[in-house]
């Protein structure tokens, strides 16, 4: 087995669903100022997927290179609502009217996750899941904001859908690692094909 896997990422969502595979990880967050990397891809066009692929990317070979040697995971994920994308919300208030602007609607979740080995990208994926919400009442967003608590700004769409949060969707279609943020089956696969981990 390969050394030196190393996560370049703080979401305690992505490093348990690594650690649950079995996956030991170092971690080591990217230091990166993810919204102003973003700016000006949104002002060129690029598509919701594209921007998760971009600072996944950022992510992974900013680590990478300084970690020479082991191989980086670099993970990001979009919110994306026709040419709207949506991003962690700042306080409680932002979290409701994000809530407010998903229901009864569907939206998409790109996650990205890439591999960098000495500073250089060396596998690219992006997972894609469309979530359809319920027409949420407004009262109903309020007693599950109190519920979830402070928990609703650490997910772009303001819900966790492995907890309280399955309670909003009518309808989901795709990958559940997908959705939590970290498409695992294609990453397991590309890992052991460069034997990073038995298989």
């Amino acid at each position: 087995m390969a050394k030196g896997l190393v996560l370049a990422s703080g979401s305690p969502q992505r490093l348990a669903l690594l650690r649950d595979a079995g996956i030991a990880v170092a971690v080591q967050p990217a230091e990166l100022d993810e919204r102003a990397l973003e700016a000006p891809l949104q002002d060129s066009g690029a598509d919701p997927e594209d921007v998760a692929l971009i600072l996944a990317e950022a992510k992974a070979v900013d680590v990478s290179e300084r970690r020479p040697g082991e191989l980086v995971i670099g993970a990001d994920q979009t919110l994306s609502m026709g040419d709207t994308i949506f991003h962690k919300p700042a306080d409680m208030e932002a979290a409701r009217r994000t809530l407010l602007a998903l229901s009864g609607q569907t939206h998409r979740l790109n996650s990205a996750v890439v591999l960098a080995l000495d500073g250089e990208v060396v596998w690219r994926h992006v997972g894609v899941a469309e979530i359809t919400m319920r027409h949420l009442d407004p009262g109903f967003i309020g007693r599950f904001m109190a519920e979830v608590g402070e928990r609703a700004l650490t997910s772009v769409g303001a819900y966790q859908i492995e907890r309280e949060g399955i309670q909003l969707m009518e309808r989901i279609e795709g990958d559940h690692f997908t959705i939590v943020g970290l498409p695992m089956l294609p990453l397991l696969k590309e890992l052991r094909s460069r034997g990073a981990i038995d298989g």
